[in-house]
């Protein structure tokens, strides 16, 4: 995450940052996987896009419901994205059902 992304998440209020300077090709991230045993239900997971998250739709896929299923809602800043909306729960449960 370079200092153009931070800065466009700062006005989030965010408790607490998850960075990492490895490639998102897989999950098996250290700061992923902190991220995810640190998270708990009522969360809000800020990214700055889903390149930063996962590189494949499937691994996106199964981090959104991983979050889902643990209560935490994923926000994408670049795509404009909040799984905490009613349509967006609705759209991110059929893309998956899709596969």
């Amino acid at each position: 995450m370079n200092g153009r992304q931070v800065k466009a998440l700062e006005s989030k209020g965010i408790d607490k940052w998850f960075i990492e300077k490895v490639s998102g090709k897989d999950t098996n991230r250290p700061k992923l996987q902190e991220m995810i045993e640190y998270v708990r239900e009522g969360d809000t997971v800020y990214i700055h896009d889903f390149s930063r998250l996962a590189r494949s739709t499937k691994d996106l896929l199964e981090l959104i419901e991983l979050l889902n299923s643990k209560g935490v809602h994923l926000v994408s800043n670049k795509e404009n994205l909040d799984t905490s909306t009613p349509t967006r729960k609705a759209t991110c449960n059929n893309d998956r059902g899709n596969q």
